[in-house]
């Protein structure tokens, strides 16, 4: 039996680094922050050449094809695109060295890895709330609010009534409402199966999420959340046992939140998260903007809306934040906002819609296998999978945050599904 504790630890490593390098960037060694911006490439690379030397093979048909594409579409970016090998490099660095990890991660881990990880969350999610709470009600000019690099500016973005989006520990806000996406669902299955998880940490973390809906001031979080219990709710009624407990949390946690109404400082987060929402919706469309525009549409907007008519593409990076920094100096999106409108500017028609197809392929292969264990009584991958098909098959690999997240989300998935016949997606 092969031993996997050394990957296993660099794994951790690589989840620990994803939830704390935007802490790094801010506020440890701010002097490093571009530097820190890749920070896990060394480790991922390290991971996949011990994993090699240790004969684990976690390869499949899909990553061998992200492959052939990736390098068909540097040869095209350094003869028909920018030609910019720094840039390319970039661009090229989440398919060869992220990516993998996902599947590396599935391959190593195991259920009682998962459930690790899922405790992980729920004890990081309360000191996690609390620093949500002194960056809402901080001025942008105090420590805790200090962007990459040390900026005096702050790290908030775009919120409503003078108060900001809260980052936590991440570079950029985005991460808060990827941390408690991922946190819902760990909470959601402690709720339904007993993992000796204390129930002081059950509550606290539940108390947390509550909490950290409205101070994130973020429509996302409320949707993940929301897919997440739409998800679980069917297969409760599978199993009374489950239905009941599921009815009787919720219940305690609507009693939590009446009684968080009665704190006047959570009647102000209350406050500025709807009249974001308000706002958002006159301008951006309702809930189901969010649903259709971010979740379920956009590859026809993507290949209509891509700036370039070549069959090549501009090439691997140009539609990244560091792409746009190092060819301009300014740092906007010089393609799309969007991931598929990116690679399908980056790679051109033909590769880039290959890939995300690719990505749409692997998230039904895996919700199929979810599906099967959810008939076997086994609900830990099923809880897991609305949060990973929110974030896998279009979720940004521009951001490093999102990028981390969207890996995490497969490799979790996956490792939760490890049998000795589910090895791999072949």
């Amino acid at each position: 039996m092969q031993d996997f504790k050394e990957i296993k630890r660099g794994l951790w490593f690589y989840i620990y680094l994803l939830i704390f390098e935007g802490a790094l960037r801010k506020w440890v060694i701010p002097q490093f922050s571009d530097l820190l911006l890749i920070i896990r490439d060394p480790l991922a690379l390290f991971l996949i050449i011990k994993a090699n030397t240790q004969n684990i093979y976690f390869s499949n048909r899909y990553l061998v094809q992200i492959y052939i594409i990736a390098f068909v579409s540097l040869i095209l970016t350094l003869t028909l695109g920018h030609q910019n090998i720094n840039v390319a490099i970039y661009g090229l660095r989440v398919f060869l060295l992220h990516l993998p990890i996902a599947f590396l991660m599935g391959h190593v881990f195991n259920k009682e890895d998962i459930i690790k990880v899922g405790k992980f969350f729920l004890y990081i999610s309360i000191p996690m709330t609390i620093l949500l709470i002194l960056q809402f009600f901080s001025p942008q000019t105090a420590w805790v609010n200090r962007g990459v690099g040390g900026d005096l500016s702050g790290a908030g973005f775009d919120g409503a009534l003078g108060y900001l989006r809260p980052p936590g520990t991440f570079s950029f806000t985005n991460g808060t409402s990827l941390f408690y996406g991922l946190l819902t669902a760990f909470i959601i299955y402690f709720i339904l199966i007993s993992e000796s998880i204390p129930k002081y940490l059950l509550i606290l973390s539940g108390v947390s999420l509550i909490i950290a809906i409205p101070i994130s001031i973020s429509r996302t979080l409320l949707f993940m959340v929301a897919a997440s219990i739409i998800f679980v709710l069917p297969a409760s009624f599978k199993f009374k046992d489950n239905f009941n407990k599921l009815f009787g949390i919720s219940m305690a946690f609507v009693l939590i939140y009446l009684g968080l109404n009665l704190f006047s400082s959570f009647e102000i987060v209350l406050n500025v998260f709807n009249t974001r929402f308000e706002r958002a919706n006159e301008v951006e469309g309702g809930l189901e903007s969010v649903i259709l525009d971010r979740y379920i549409g956009g590859l026809g907007s993507a290949i209509i809306e891509a700036p370039t008519k070549t069959i090549a593409g501009v090439g691997l990076g140009y539609g990244t934040n560091v792409g746009s920094v190092l060819l301009t100096n300014n740092r906007y999106f010089l393609i799309s906002e969007g991931e598929w409108g990116r690679l399908i500017g980056e790679m051109g028609p033909i590769l880039g819609i290959w890939i995300i197809v690719l990505r749409i392929l692997i998230g039904i292969k895996i919700s199929v296998k979810a599906h099967k264990l959810l008939n076997e009584n086994n609900l830990l991958p099923w809880t897991l999978l609305p949060f990973m098909l929110l974030n896998f098959p279009q979720g940004s690999w521009n951001q490093p945050t999102a990028m981390g997240f969207s890996i995490l989300s497969l490799g979790l998935l996956i490792g939760s599904i490890n049998t000795v016949q589910n090895k791999n997606l072949n």
